[in-house]
């Protein structure tokens, strides 16, 4: 009971409890980092079914031989960017490439940005400042998807800050949710630049915030998977890939609650 009254004690961060703007985009590795990005949505999709989690494809850029150089998704649930804020960072795969004829294994990368959805009321975006770009949509969907200028980028000209959506036919619900999207890109890099100058104590261990960390190894040939901020060994890939993400979220936020409660009784 004692450990349950201290845990409660800790200041639960408000934005937990919103909806997640998750982004992957394939790094270092070309055609095999698009396919890893294809593997990691797919988890992300599994995990989000499994969870009974609403989820919307925002845009995406499809990789040359598959997988994806870039695509962005909404997750629609109560405490989703709470779960899934951990993700963020440099994901590192060790596998063998079906390009590859001699059998050698590779290691590719994907980066995971995980945002919070922002609310109109959390960041006041002047539409004067937001510079709307119109373009032929990509992908499936029909003869439309090439003759009609449905696809929305919104351009923030104070930052540079780009967001797109092309998943809609609707034009207006492609600017609402490329909106959505740039809102929140916004709202993340003003929260940073405010932990910065308040903040005097040191980042946690699990929750950085620095992208170009990284975070996790998915080794194919042994089956394994390393999560680097905790020391968590797990030899089930497969499951993981299949969406079984859990045991590693629920570990990672045990981890940080463990450091807060330390950062409280040094304090």
């Amino acid at each position: 009971m004692e450990e349950v009254i201290r845990l409660m004690l800790i200041p639960k961060d408000p934005e937990d409890t919103k909806n997640a703007i998750v982004e992957i985009r394939g790094g270092t590795g070309g055609d095999e980092a698009a396919l890893f990005a294809g593997d990691l949505y797919r988890m992300y999709m599994r995990y989000c079914e499994k969870r009974g989690w609403k989820t919307e494809l925002v845009d995406y850029t499809e990789g040359t031989s598959g997988g994806y150089k870039e695509i962005v998704f909404n997750v629609n649930a109560e405490d989703a960017y709470g779960n899934l804020k951990y993700e963020s960072g440099v994901h590192r795969v060790q596998r063998v490439p079906d390009t590859e004829t001699q059998g050698r294994v590779h290691t590719s990368a994907a980066t995971v940005v995980v945002l919070p959805e922002v609310d109109e009321f959390d960041i006041d975006l002047q539409v004067s400042d937001i510079r709307k770009d119109l373009f032929c949509a990509s992908g499936p969907g029909g003869q439309s998807v090439n003759t009609t200028y449905s696809a929305v980028r919104l351009t923030h000209l104070p930052t540079g800050i780009v967001a797109q959506c092309q998943d809609q036919k609707s034009q207006l619900k492609n600017y609402d949710k490329a909106l959505q999207v740039l809102r929140s890109r916004v709202y993340e890099m003003e929260l940073q630049k405010h932990l910065e100058i308040t903040s005097k104590k040191r980042k946690t261990m699990v929750s950085t915030g620095d992208r170009s960390a990284k975070v996790r190894t998915y080794n194919y040939p042994q089956g394994r998977l390393t999560e680097h901020r905790i020391g968590l060994t797990i030899y089930n890939l497969p499951g993981v890939m299949n969406g079984d993400l859990q045991e590693i979220m629920e570990a990672l936020q045990f981890a940080e609650n463990a450091e807060k409660l330390k950062e409280g009784t040094v304090a």
